[in-house]
Formats: C-alpha cells, sequence, structure tokens
C-alpha cells in the first residue's frame, strides 16, 4: 500500500503550532543531533506570529491528524509599477517530510499546494535554495538554476 494515501495537505492554521514545532525539531536533530533547547518553543511561537502576515505554509497530516510534513514561502510584495497588477514573488523554505513518508509523494504533494496558491495569486516567481539531494526534486516538479541572482554571505 502506498504510505501517502490518505495524507491530506492544507495550509496551515493558528492552531498547528505545536506540528510545526515538532517538524522543525525533527529536522534539526537529523540535521544536528539531539539538542537541549529549552527557549525553543517560545522562540519558534514568537517566530511564527511575528512571521505569519508575509508568509504562508502547508502541512501533510494523516488521516489520524499527525502531521507528517511541512512547507512554507515566504512573501515579498514587488513594489508597485504603473500599468500592472501588483503581485508577488515567493521564497520556498522549511520543506520537510518525515523519514518514513520520503519518496512516497507527500513532498510534491506540498510543493503542488504551494505552487497552486503562487499560480493563483499570480506570482511572479518562486526562488528556493534546495540541499543537494533535494535538487533533483525540485527540477522535476520545473524548477531550473537561476543564474541571475546575486548574493552576499556574512
Amino acid at each position: 500500500m502506498d504510505i501517502a494515501v490518505g495524507v491530506v495537505v492544507r495550509p496551515v492554521a493558528a492552531d498547528d503550532l505545536g506540528a510545526l514545532i515538532t517538524l522543525r525539531r525533527m529536522w534539526a536533530e537529523e540535521t544536528d543531533g539531539p539538542t537541549d533547547d529549552a527557549g525553543y518553543e517560545d522562540r519558534f511561537a514568537d517566530w511564527f506570529e511575528r512571521t505569519l502576515p508575509t508568509r504562508r505554509a502547508w502541512l501533510a497530516l494523516l488521516p489520524t491528524g499527525e502531521a507528517v510534513g511541512m512547507m512554507t514561502m515566504g512573501l515579498f510584495e514587488r513594489m508597485p509599477k504603473p500599468g500592472t497588477v501588483q503581485s508577488f514573488w515567493g521564497y520556498l523554505s522549511h520543506a520537510f517530510v518525515a523519514p518514513g513518508y520520503r519518496n512516497a509523494g507527500v513532498g510534491r504533494m506540498l510543493l503542488d499546494a504551494l505552487l497552486d496558491h503562487a499560480r493563483a495569486e499570480n506570482f511572479a516567481r518562486v526562488v528556493l535554495h534546495p540541499a543537494d539531494r533535494a535538487i533533483p526534486f525540485y527540477e522535476r516538479a520545473g524548477f531550473s538554476t537561476a543564474d541571475m541572482l546575486l548574493v552576499q554571505h556574512f
């Protein structure tokens, strides 16, 4: 049986804070190992509240309600220009699928929800900085290398 069967992807709601906190900690522990950080949940809640007006996020949920994936997109409103419709561009970030649900379509479901939103809202573009292992996933979804961006690291 396909493990993605029954998974539902929906926009994040205010009461999803706990699920996001759990998934982000799971990602951090997979990446950096376990960390004892007593203030993490409060910092995350503060970040979530502050960035909510300029961010969209989606959760992948099992029929039981357990969150097994997330994806967020920072919203950047483009400066108005005479004769054009107001638009945005998005920065896709914080993409994570729990290990037991990878390579089963969950990530693609999250990405499709994000891209559907961007298309419906007439975004100019969606950009991201993927991990090396995720590049083929994003290329299969139509992303291409952007050589028009510059960066300055600090």
